[in-house]
């Protein structure tokens, strides 16, 4: 019997070591995981070097992006990643730290969760609140991914024309809305 497939957005990123190794290994054990989890991956970005946010705050990440199906809501896909963070060594105890693994739900299809006031109010944060504050619910679409170099530059190589459902705009035009030193951080690995 058929059932319904979400197409999901996921970044990733690491700084550390895991307990399966440096963080591009650490990455590729994770989509791997997501796979076994009963995900289909659809597409892979590369992988990227790129610097921590906010600056100074710990070495660089190794960042990347994926796009799923897979027959899971909101809810399941973040608890379904979440156990794989923690298999992976990650211990949530401060924002913004240094980790083996960040796996970050960006959207659901069009989803907007859990309404487009609370997201526009998250989205509209200013920096110093963010670093102070944490939603206490799932947010879909990620409400910072419009502005953050490492999520949508991987993202680009994935997931171009995926259009964000408050903002209007497709992940390229987001992506080229940033700076150009943003842009120029966020380097290829070979």
């Amino acid at each position: 019997m058929p059932y319904n497939r979400s197409k999901l957005l996921i970044a990733l990123g690491s700084n550390m070591q895991s307990v399966v190794g440096s963080p591009t290994e650490t990455l590729q054990n994770a989509i791997d995981s997501i796979e076994k989890a009963g995900a289909v991956v659809r597409a892979q970005s590369r992988f990227f070097r790129t610097p921590a946010v906010p600056a100074n705050s710990g070495p660089d990440f190794v960042n990347a992006a994926i796009v799923v199906s897979a027959p899971w809501s909101s809810s399941e896909a973040i608890a379904r990643l979440h156990e794989i963070e923690a298999s992976l060594g990650r211990r949530r105890k401060a924002r913004w730290e240094q980790r083996a693994i960040d796996l970050d739900l960006l959207a659901q299809d069009d989803v907007i969760r859990p309404s487009v006031a609370v997201l526009r109010t998250w989205m509209d944060l200013p920096l110093d609140k963010q670093k102070e504050m944490a939603p206490g619910q799932l947010l879909l679409p990620h409400p910072r991914m419009h502005e953050r170099a490492f999520v949508l530059v991987p993202l680009a190589d994935v997931a171009p024309d995926w259009v964000h459902p408050i903002t209007r705009e497709s992940v390229t035009q987001m992506r080229d809305a940033l700076s150009a030193a943003d842009l120029e951080a966020i380097v290829p690995m070979e």
